[in-house]
């Protein structure tokens, strides 16, 4: 869990973080020294040019690897000139005083400040005025500064420092006053905006990770009315927003240290210091009383977080320019590495091949070669790794080439490959993956939701097969499908999760009632469905009697990489910018404030579904990203329509039907959203799995 993705990325955090482990204690942070003595350190390990050219003392790496870096000096709340004098470096990798001064700034010998906001002028070739707010300004050897809309560097020996009241105690800010000193315009200075967001915005999430780890480590073991306070679902919801959101800011920060792009940075700079400060002041709320003294550690990421926010402002409207009068969107594009280009030449000159032909013979061809489901082995599918995976979705997408939606057959197809007979494969198989057979799930039940191994249905063993009896619900497509995957209980005696067996059932069969339920939107996608002593053979039972729930669980743990999507119950941000342009609002101040926040929510979810799939192709675990992914991409639906309901105004109170103009619409958008955060998995639910799953807090009793 860390902005970097990659086992490289993974090996640099580690040896950052032995190196803040030896280096850093409690001590060294409380004293706040402008330059503590672990400097020397960091510049033997290289971390000071990790961004810098070689031929100027660098590492030659990117601003990714610096921001993995910076992330784990955040962890550690480093006190001293590391982020300033990194910035500085970073700002002037491509100016005309790098060769100068970049080699310095890289081996540790000189450190350097910038002045993000400053009231300095220019009287001919001097330089006049104060910048009042310098990170790490006492101490530094350089002094970077706007003057207009020009840069100049200057010595220490140019300027007056004089340190001011911070609120982080751990690092000092100063004032830097400039008097009449000549100083050269510096040309080709990186862009201030961008690079602060990145390299603040790492730190930010390094300080919001250390949080999330201390105020864990406290839930386990602090009890309260005998037993940790870690299993009370408040303080485990809690602790699991904390993870939501600092994986969020890693997803953007990640984002704009690689691109620079402005629609990444902005959203970086929107979300990481946010993030840092929720995280720090739920850090306080769960060590209770000991978490607000001033002995206790926790106050100074707090500072530094609150410093990190004042220092890198959320700027809505830039956003709203980008989203409202540019017309820019947040690309998910995956980069593959250029030996993915002779598979990418066959996977394309067959895909063409299936383009060509019409929808039966193309979805025959895909079926009995493997193209709807290329990670399952062949012949169901191709035995894809990650790579093959994506260039396939790719190059499908490019043609205009659509799986066989599978819907429910999802499902089904994983399981019958690997659980089920080679007569149950033969006969259902090849036709689901044609897209000739239609499923459904019987799992759900009336008092077994998201408790799914809580079901009452029963099988009992007749003659020649079982007969199942109870009553299943929310059963998308009921009324279409013509097979059902079941659960029922075969064993009532064995434990929840054992006696549960996996059948296949004919939706046609005697005994089986379908019955629709409408849904408050008005439509029939739900049912529930009655089982009265239904009959299923022996032959339908996939695998071993009683392990119906490992059967079930299976497609959980089926290695597919998908590319990601923005599918939402509702509205969606294209349709949210096209109704405020059909409602002449997009010049009103708070509605673009407001659309930021959206645009930034769904850029946030869009990377996190990038970076999982990245991660699963560096061969490095997916798992925490995907499950945050999950609850983030809900949500997101759910604020994105109720953001458009509240522009509508009085004409909410009106809606229409899907061919209706989009304002009237958007009432009907927001009763669909209201099931984003009910299936598959409540968010109640979804927040437990992170607790328990990811942050090993005690299971709830």
């Amino acid at each position: 869990m860390a902005i970097g993705l990659t086992e490289e990325h993974e090996a640099l955090a580690a040896s950052v973080r032995g190196l803040t482990e030896r280096h850093i204690t409690t001590e060294t942070v409380r004293a706040g020294e402008s330059r503590p003595a672990f400097w020397d350190a960091l510049a033997v390990q290289g971390l000071l040019g990790l961004h810098l050219p070689e031929e100027l003392g660098g590492q030659g790496f990117t601003l990714v690897e610096l921001a993995v870096a910076a992330e784990e000096l955040g962890r550690a709340v480093a006190p001293g000139p590391f982020v300033p004098t990194v910035l500085a470096s970073a700002l002037l990798a491509g100016s005309s005083a790098a060769e100068k001064h970049l080699p310095a700034l890289a081996d540790g010998s000189k450190t350097a400040a910038v002045a993000l906001d400053a009231d300095l002028v220019r009287d001919g070739q001097n330089v006049n005025g104060t910048a009042d707010l310098v990170l790490g300004g006492e101490g530094a050897d350089l002094f970077l500064l706007p003057v207009g809309g020009e840069w100049v560097l200057l010595e220490a020996a140019d300027v007056t420092v004089t340190p001011q009241d911070s609120l982080d105690v751990t690092r000092g800010v100063a004032s830097v006053t400039v008097d009449g000193v000549a100083a050269e315009p510096v040309t080709g200075v990186g862009d201030v905006r961008a690079l602060s967001s990145v390299i603040l915005g790492a730190e930010a999430c390094g300080v919001a990770g250390r949080a999330l780890d201390e105020a864990v480590a406290y839930a386990k073991l602090r009890e309260q009315f005998g037993r940790p306070i870690g299993q009370f679902q408040g303080v485990k919801h809690k602790l699991s927003r904390m993870l939501v959101s600092l994986e969020r800011a890693r997803a953007v920060v990640w984002d704009a240290a690689r691109s620079l792009d402005p629609y990444a940075v902005e959203s970086a700079a929107w979300l990481a210091a946010d993030a840092a400060v929720k995280c720090t002041a739920d850090n306080i709320q769960v060590h209770g009383g000991i978490g607000y003294t001033y002995e206790h550690d926790a106050h100074l990421f707090y500072r530094r977080a609150l410093t990190l926010r004042a220092l890198v402002a959320k700027d809505g409207a830039r956003l709203a320019a980008l989203v409202l009068d540019e017309g820019v969107r947040p690309e998910s594009v995956v980069e593959l590495p250029a030996d993915a280009e002779p598979l990418r030449e066959s996977v394309r000159a067959r895909v063409a091949e299936l383009a060509a032909m019409d929808v039966p013979a193309q979805r025959a061809a895909m079926a009995e070669e493997g193209w709807v489901t290329p990670h399952l082995p062949k012949p169901w599918g191709k035995d894809a790794g990650p790579l093959e995976q994506i260039v396939i979705a790719q190059e499908l997408k490019a043609a205009k080439v659509r799986p066989v939606p599978l819907m429910i057959g999802a499902w089904v197809v994983p399981s019958l490959v690997q659980y089920g007979t080679t007569e149950q494969r033969e006969r259902f198989l090849p036709a689901t993956l044609r897209g000739e057979l239609m499923w459904c799930q019987l799992f759900s039940e009336p008092g077994a939701g998201s408790d799914l191994a809580g079901l009452k249905t029963r099988a009992v063993k007749v003659e020649g097969g079982w007969e199942i009896t109870g009553q299943k619900i929310w059963t998308s497509l009921g009324q279409y499908a013509q097979w059902g995957i079941c659960l029922a209980r075969t064993d009532p005696d064995a434990p929840k999760h054992e006696g549960i067996t996996y059948f296949l059932v004919d939706m046609k069969a005697a005994g089986v009632d379908v019955r629709p339920l409408k849904e408050l939107t008005g439509d029939e996608i739900f049912n529930e469905v009655f089982l009265d002593s239904v009959f299923v053979p022996d032959d339908l039972v996939v695998g071993p009697i009683g392990a119906g729930w490992q059967v079930a669980r299976n497609t959980l743990a089926n290695e597919r990489v998908g590319l990601t999507s923005s599918f939402q119950l509702g509205g969606d941000m294209g349709k949210l910018i096209r109704m405020i342009g059909e409602l002449g609002i997009g010049d009103d101040a708070e509605v673009r404030r407001g659309l930021a926040e959206m645009a930034v929510d769904e850029h946030s979810y869009l990377m996190l579904g990038l970076r999982a799939t990245l991660k699963q192709l560096s061969g490095t675990d997916p798992g925490v990203t995907a499950t945050v992914r999950k609850l983030v991409s809900m949500e997101h639906g759910q604020l994105v329509t109720e953001f458009g309901f509240e522009l509508l105004g009085t004409r909410g109170v009106l809606t229409g039907g899907r061919k209706s103009e989009l304002p009237l619409r958007w009432t009907r958008y927001l009763l669909a959203s209201r099931a984003m955060t009910i299936g598959g998995g409540t968010t109640e639910i979804n927040l437990n799995v992170i607790g328990e799953r990811i942050l090993g807090l005690p299971k709830d009793a």
